[in-house]
């Protein structure tokens, strides 16, 4: 039988720093050249809320979120190993970063994502995320799909 656990960490945590590197492997494939654009926002040493989802204390999914403004927490370094993905590791997580959001008094989660990505882009919205016009760095990227989640 398979144990589920979802433990709530910071990005220094060895195993998300693991899990970072093979995320970061994935997408320099799936960006090609705007992999480098994207690389300097997503930088990890600096996230207090990171989790990492363990299938039988094997590290198979990470998520993070950081604060974008007030009251906005922005979704960061969404990533399940290819082997575990369609178990619902990426819910879990997804669902765990929006909890310890509205902890925090967060009412509103942001992400960014490629649209190379259809998969996330249909969890996202699956999970109730809707599209919306790009925001801050990622304003006028085409390569980019940003969304929005009410936490209320």
């Amino acid at each position: 039988m398979n144990t589920i656990k979802i433990l709530r960490t910071t990005s220094e945590n060895q195993d998300f720093a693991k899990l970072v590197i093979a995320l970061d492997a994935y997408l320099k494939i799936l960006d090609g050249e705007d992999h480098e654009f994207y690389a300097h926002f997503n930088k990890t040493n600096l996230l207090k809320n990171a989790v990492i989802c363990y299938e039988n204390d094997i590290p198979v999914g990470i998520g993070a979120y950081k604060e974008y403004e007030p009251k906005t927490a922005e979704i960061k370094r969404m990533y399940t190993l290819p082997e575990y993905r369609g178990k619902g590791i990426a819910s879990k997580i997804i669902h765990e970063l929006e909890l310890w959001a509205k902890e925090e008094n967060y009412t509103t989660s942001i992400l960014e994502t490629g649209f190379k990505q259809e998969d996330a882009i249909y969890l996202y919205q699956k999970l109730g995320y809707t599209i919306i016009e790009n925001y801050g760095q990622y304003k006028g990227v085409e390569n980019s799909v940003c969304m929005k989640k009410s936490l209320d």
